[in-house]
């Protein structure tokens, strides 16, 4: 078997990262939970596969599927701006355990810890402060930012989630069980709203790097910030809808049938199961809802910067930036 050509452009993902189906094959490898089990070896190993590769330096023996594996590996554990390695818990592959816990938590917080706000200001405290480290793991860009300005962002964030929360539970104390079981929900949506921006809120005031279609950069951009960090909002939102919509409307049916009353054991590791199926396929399918290389058109980006533009290159119409995850 001859040597590997160096003809494979792994700067991209192996799908159309144009359709939404090639997004979502790709972030199906990328979202994959048992990248979580690999150990630090190989995951170098593979950022190494990667990085000589994109050198012009083959390894040795190494086949088109194997490459692949290793930039499936790569992009699940490494920021694409910084290379740096994410932290375990802050990875897209890890989003479905974490999202499974908070959501059981959320469903026992509305139905049975409604008078117990410091149980509620805890979980929901635990559940921003995952969500924060996984927002600032996925940012856009590669600006250095302080100590100080990661704990401002912080703060502001988990704070403002949690206060969203509480207000959203003084509101449920009169409505009925059903209304009551998608209170997580509607938490979960206006705590995105607020996290994500906050703990992405560098990127709101210095801009993130856009760059032309051969991935040159052209500069920084708070416009295009602003527009990835929309993306990432909706996409989040979407992403609870399946695991904190569905379960509890099977639950409230079958909770009134007379198996599940003759067997309320089941109710748990059942409501477990379901929104452990939904997550399964809600966070990489919803990751695919917009390009992680989005691009926006320079009619629309600040004027200093669109001039700057085209006096570096005046056949540039479009750029390109990474809205992160």
């Amino acid at each position: 078997m001859g040597e590997l050509p160096l003809d494979i452009n792994i700067q991209e993902p192996r799908w159309d990262q144009s359709t939404f189906l090639g997004r979502a094959r790709h972030f199906f490898t990328v979202t994959d939970p048992r990248n979580l089990l690999l150990s630090g070896a190989q995951l170098e190993a593979s950022r190494n596969i990667v990085q000589n590769y994109r050198a012009g330096v083959v390894t040795p023996g190494i086949t088109e599927d194997q490459l692949w594996r290793a930039k499936y590996v790569y992009d699940s554990a490494f920021h694409p701006d910084t290379g740096e390695k994410v932290v375990l818990i802050g990875r897209m592959s890890a989003q479905g355990s974490k999202d499974e816990g908070h959501c059981r938590r959320g469903r026992s917080e509305c139905l049975c810890s409604l008078r117990k706000t410091p149980t509620v200001v805890f979980w929901q405290w635990v559940n921003q402060s995952f969500n924060a480290i996984v927002n600032y793991s996925n940012r856009s860009g590669d600006t250095p930012i302080t100590v100080r300005q990661l704990g401002t962002a912080y703060v502001s964030a988990t704070t403002g989630a949690v206060a969203t929360a509480l207000g959203l539970k003084s509101l449920t104390k009169h409505l009925p069980p059903l209304v009551g079981r998608f209170v997580p929900f509607a938490a979960v949506a206006a705590a995105n709203c607020i996290n994500i921006p906050l703990m992405r809120q560098r990127e709101l005031q210095v801009g993130i790097p856009v760059a032309d279609e051969a991935g040159q950069r052209l500069g920084y951009s708070v416009t295009a910030a602003k527009q990835g960090i929309f993306q990432v909002v909706i996409s989040r939102i979407c992403m609870a809808i399946p695991a904190m919509a569905i379960p509890p409307l099977i639950m409230d049916t079958l909770e009134k049938k007379d198996f599940l009353k003759r067997r309320p054991w089941l109710g748990a590791p059942l409501q477990v199961g379901l929104v452990g199926f939904c997550l399964v396929f809600a966070t990489p399918l919803c990751c695919a809802l917009f390009p992680q290389k989005s691009s926006i058109h320079i009619s629309n980006l600040e004027p200093e910067l669109r001039a700057q533009i085209h006096e570096q290159n005046p056949s540039v119409e479009v750029v390109y930036y990474n809205k992160g995850l």
